[in-house]
């Protein structure tokens, strides 16, 4: 396996659309995938996409603990199914459906934007679909911070980075000033 280098926000990779994956069980996405996961590992994150890593393919992985799931059902007055964590998933060709009206406002960060957090308006429920690496259908509806992941990550495959889903400016902040800030 290989660490791969992050593209930073300002990159034409994070601008463009990806493109769908024709095989998604072949040995290069395979190897991809494997290298992405490395990467992510490594960089401390919950998430990343293909064009992270200047590749502008509609890949995304994924994974939530079991404190950061807690810890925003909590704030939310959510209820978990278990403990709420999500294992390592790999979501190839991804699909988004929002569930309901709701709204949620919370501070995310990006390994292609470090050092910087933002506070993020995102669907509280949604509903996705997409490919693992065997090819196989995962479908599953999430809310609270799986809902939220999964939303900034298929946001890369568009070409949007979290900036841009702010509503106020003034919530782009230093991560270590974070602690500073008032609770949500």
């Amino acid at each position: 396996m290989t660490l791969l280098k992050i593209s930073k926000m300002g990159h034409p990779v994070l601008w463009r659309k990806a493109d769908p994956v024709d095989n998604p069980s072949s040995p290069d996405v395979y190897n991809l995938v494997e290298n992405m996961i490395e990467t992510m590992n490594d960089a401390g994150g919950t998430g990343i996409a293909a064009p992270q890593v200047y590749e502008s393919l509609r890949i995304f992985i994924f994974f939530v603990s079991k404190v950061r799931a807690q810890s925003e059902a909590q704030r939310l007055g959510l209820e978990l199914e278990g403990d709420g964590s999500v294992p390592l998933t790999v979501l190839i060709n991804p699909e988004i459906d929002f569930i309901g009206e709701e709204i949620d406002e919370s501070w995310e960060g990006c390994l292609s934007i470090p050092n910087l957090m933002g506070k993020v308006p995102r669907y509280r429920s949604i509903r996705y679909r997409g490919y693992g690496l065997d090819g196989k259908l995962i479908e599953r509806d999430a809310s609270g911070f799986h809902a939220r992941v999964v939303q900034h990550e298929y946001d890369h495959l568009d070409g949007i980075l979290y900036p841009e889903r702010m509503t106020d400016i003034r919530q782009l902040i230093f991560s270590s000033e974070v602690a500073h800030q008032k609770p949500d």
